[in-house]
């Protein structure tokens, strides 16, 4: 059925558009934004009044864990994660078991009936032990639209010089996890005033920042796209915005529990506070608030997570890292973010649709006739709480059960067909 979006505030960040205006969608794409009088036949219409209309949400760091590990997520479940969310469009992280570094995963991973387009990241060497690097051209012509470390820090920078060198030529990006393991060790949270209180073992933040500069280093010499994910301290951030200033290619992504809990959070022992990196420091998230603000933070990302109650019932020594997200991000943007006016709404949605698709080389993230319809419609004024046991996700592991949020996806649009509406999935 064909669609005519009405009343609605359109904001799409790629063309600076904001105005209120009329959408109308036939056979799956835009055919035209605009204030629209003239009467259609055989079309269902959506107020949209005093709601949002943007492109539809893009997600670049998710954990599907299928296949492999379906007892903490499925891509079924998962992507009803990411539509109740409002996102459209989800990048899978690697370390799926089998991992992603070869066209048999990726075919397997495409071949599942979903609505919300799903796109792999593949590994950066065979089995995700830095040994022998993925045939980069086979993946791509699988499916992949990057390359990813995921959780696997290569330690050889000779290693990853040649992965931003292959790369280089495929005209993808190589997503990388920035931790030396040499200096995280068996670091469970920030080292700091909170690690010594509860005697647990600490990370340094110079566990992240020596990564940060030492890949920048890289992608400068070999003059090759570098994403860096979940960036989580000031001198990271610095960083980042230093080598940008010098016309290096790099981007970088944060994550809603980055730009939102300290430290402090772990007080609680609450293994849902478990996370790589870990929670920083009020100072860090400062500073990721001016790297938003000025540019320098490219993305938000979920970091989506998912691991088992049993999992993470455990002692917080022994509980695995990892929070979900995606039924979060968009309540945690507004209400931190936009809200506390750190970021207009134009800017926190670039960061969400047309700053991800760019990273990526998608063609989605923006509203334009001829394109394809992925549309949130997002209720700004909706109070909600957090509620896991509601949540379509398989997990539970979310550090922000019972907050009170505002801001919600209202409806999610995929292809041009509505896939979610007032809070329910359909279909």
């Amino acid at each position: 059925m064909n669609l005519l979006i009405k009343n609605g505030r359109v904001i799409d960040p790629f063309s600076g558009f904001d105005e209120i205006a009329d959408i109308l969608i036939e056979n799956g794409k835009i055919k035209e934004i605009s204030n629209i009088k003239y009467q259609i036949s055989n079309i269902k219409v959506i107020d949209a009044a005093d709601k949002i209309v943007t492109p539809g949400l893009i997600d670049i760091h998710t954990h599907l864990r299928e296949p492999g590990e379906e007892e903490k997520e499925t891509i079924a479940t998962g992507t009803k994660a990411a539509i109740a969310g409002g996102f459209t469009t989800i990048a899978c992280m690697p370390n799926t078991k089998p991992p992603i570094d070869n066209p048999t995963i990726v075919h397997y991973i495409l071949k599942k009936k979903v609505v919300v387009n799903v796109v792999p990241i593949g590994a950066v060497s065979k089995g995700l032990v830095h040994r022998e690097m993925v045939n980069i051209d086979e993946l791509i012509k699988s499916g992949v639209c990057a390359i990813s470390d995921d959780g696997y820090p290569v330690m050889d920078a000779d290693f990853v010089r040649k992965i931003l060198e292959a790369t280089k030529n495929f005209n993808i990006p190589f997503i990388s996890h920035c931790e030396d393991t040499n200096i995280s060790k068996n670091g469970v949270m920030n080292e700091g005033y909170y690690a010594t209180t509860l005697k647990l073992p600490g990370i340094p933040k110079s566990a992240e920042e020596t990564m940060v500069a030492r890949n920048i280093a890289l992608a400068e010499l070999t003059q090759t796209t570098l994403h860096i994910a979940h960036v989580s301290t000031k001198r990271s951030v610095e960083l980042v915005r230093e080598a940008k200033k010098r016309g290096v290619k790099v981007t970088c992504e944060v994550t809603p529990h980055h730009f939102t809990l300290t430290d402090e959070a772990v007080l609680s022992l609450n293994p849902n506070t478990k996370m790589k990196p870990p929670l920083r420091s009020q100072e860090d998230i400062e500073a990721i608030k001016e790297g938003l603000q000025d540019g320098t933070i490219d993305v938000i990302a979920s970091d989506h997570a998912p691991h088992t109650l049993e999992e993470k019932a455990q002692e917080y020594k022994l509980a695995p890292f990892g929070v979900i997200g995606l039924e979060t991000t968009l309540g945690l943007v507004i209400s931190q973010l936009v809200n506390k006016g750190i970021l207009s709404l134009s800017e926190a949605m670039a960061k969400l649709t047309i700053n991800p698709a760019n990273v990526l080389n998608l063609d989605v993230g923006e509203l334009k006739a001829g394109k394809r319809a992925d549309i949130t419609i997002i209720d700004l004024n909706k109070e909600w709480t957090v509620d896991v046991n509601k949540f379509e996700s398989k997990a539970r592991n979310c550090p922000f059960d019972g907050w009170k949020l505002q801001g919600k996806a209202d409806m999610t649009i995929v292809g041009g067909k509505v896939i979610m509406e007032d809070g329910k999935i359909l279909g």
